[in-house]
């Protein structure tokens, strides 16, 4: 029986073991074991339905796992979810603002319910406005902002009481991406300044690029882990992606040496691994019988595409001309 751990908090923000939730014959969380140093940016990332939110939920002590354990802020989710409340903050896909109310108000009444006195919360209030440059709103109803701005209110709402943990599920969904980089610079200011461990979902891959480490879940279990650049290197040099109609015959061909691909219509991506020499061939080969060809180098988007739509990243005995995935 796991139990509450302040000591573990000074080395883990986020400790799970057997983390699983179910509901009723749908497994979305399975065995999840999952350790996030304190202060690290972590991404947990999947395509829909891998268990992600449901993670994030049960992590926030929003659901109760069906088995398993978890501590946040070295306070057992289960068992002392008054505590994990008061040490994480929370942002997720759906607002939590209220868009009759100002600015002001908002923050005021979240600063509130975390049992901040009135003077820490005009203090914080006034750095978070200042911070995402909303001073000049403060009195405006949230509902008159533009998405950016409300998104940006959203977050200063989660982080008025300086979380121990700040859970950001897809808090950029839905905006354009000036006001995405600009969310992600405050956060950023955010980290500096207060040293939070900042666990992140998103489905802009470009986004986890800057996280320490990001985990890939599908089905619920966590199926490859590690830096994003260890990840994109473990991929392979170079990602062939060849056009054309009727390419079964040459996918099953390349099948045999270049691993599993990424098949979409008329198109199949590749992992590649191998000499100047060896591509040049290889290219050579390919254009007199496809359509189209591309060779560039791999990223985090195509890592995310083999975890969820192949059924291994890792070459098999006897491939060649490509890297195993680490």
């Amino acid at each position: 029986m796991m139990r509450d751990s302040p000591d573990l908090a000074k080395f883990l923000a986020v400790h799970s073991n057997g983390l699983t939730k179910r509901y009723g014959d749908t497994l979305a969380v399975d065995r999840l074991d999952l350790d996030v140093p304190t202060g690290e940016f972590f991404g947990l990332l999947g395509p829909n339905g891998s268990g992600k939110t449901t993670t994030i939920h049960m992590l926030s002590t929003l659901v109760r796992p069906t088995s398993g354990e978890a501590l946040v802020a070295g306070h057992d989710v289960s068992r002392n979810s008054v505590r994990v409340r008061g040490a994480i903050g929370v942002v997720f896909q759906d607002s939590a603002l209220d868009r009759t109310l100002s600015v002001w108000e908002n923050l005021r009444f979240a600063g509130m319910l975390a049992g901040l006195t009135g003077g820490v919360i005009r203090e914080r209030t006034d750095e978070l406005l200042d911070l995402f440059s909303l001073g000049d709103k403060q009195d405006q109803p949230v509902g008159s902002l533009s998405g950016g701005m409300r998104r940006a209110v959203d977050i200063a709402r989660g982080v008025i009481h300086r979380p121990q943990v700040l859970f950001l599920d897809e808090p950029t969904i839905g905006l354009d991406l000036p006001n995405r980089k600009r969310i992600w610079r405050f956060i950023e200011r955010l980290r500096a300044q207060t040293g939070m461990t900042v666990l992140l979902t998103t489905h802009y891959l470009e986004e986890a690029a800057n996280c320490n480490r990001v985990a890939f879940i599908k089905k619920g279990r966590i199926v490859k882990s590690g830096t994003p650049q260890s990840l994109i290197d473990g991929l392979g040099e170079h990602v062939i992606e060849i056009e054309g109609e009727r390419l079964d015959g040459i996918v099953n061909e390349l099948k045999e040496t270049l691993g599993d691909p990424v098949l979409e219509e008329e198109r199949a991506s590749f992992r590649f691994s191998g000499s100047a020499a060896e591509l040049a061939t290889l290219q050579a080969d390919l254009a007199a019988r496809v359509s189209g060809i591309r060779v560039r180098r791999p990223n985090l988007n195509d890592v995310f595409l083999w975890v969820s739509e192949t059924d291994a990243l890792s070459r098999r005995p006897g491939e060649r001309g490509v890297k195993a995935a680490r």
